[in-house]
């Protein structure tokens, strides 16, 4: 399991052929995709801290290690640590000020395929938030017919 999101984190996980809606499939890249590269293929659960060391962000990824719904929806894990990023090209600043997140403490967003933010919480969410989010997504919900 926690190899998958090493795996995720890194950004090599695609949804592979055309995406939802006529949208292509993310281009070929080399190193890590952008957020927008990820747009329509991708669900992704962004974390932010200001400390690697923090305790949220430690127990989110514990909790993200343990989850077994992430790869049959599609998702992908994004971290800002600082001004470092992994699983995105984006920079830290860049991230924050889209996403609207704190420079310091801890914040956790599910990112839906369309971009919207489907989900935002300063303390880590359990997998089963995830998946019951991730779950009442219209597209997750047209992909199950």
């Amino acid at each position: 399991m926690v190899d998958r999101f090493k795996i995720a984190a890194a950004g090599i996980l695609f949804g592979i052929g055309a995406g939802p809606q006529g949208h292509a499939a993310p281009p070929a890249i080399a190193g890590q995709p952008t957020m927008a590269d990820l747009r329509w293929h991708r669900r992704i659960v962004l974390l932010a801290t200001d400390a690697d060391g923090a305790p949220a962000f430690q127990e989110q990824r514990r909790i993200l290690a343990g989850w077994d719904g992430a790869e049959e929806r599609d998702v992908s894990v994004v971290e800002i640590d600082g001004d470092a990023v992994a699983g995105a090209a984006d920079s830290a600043r860049a991230l924050r000020r889209r996403y609207d997140l704190p420079r310091h403490g801890f914040a956790v967003l599910l990112i839906g395929k369309d971009g919207h933010v489907a989900l935002r919480s300063a303390s880590p969410v359990t997998g089963a938030t995830l998946t019951a989010a991730i779950d009442a997504m219209p597209m997750r919900r047209e992909g199950l017919r």
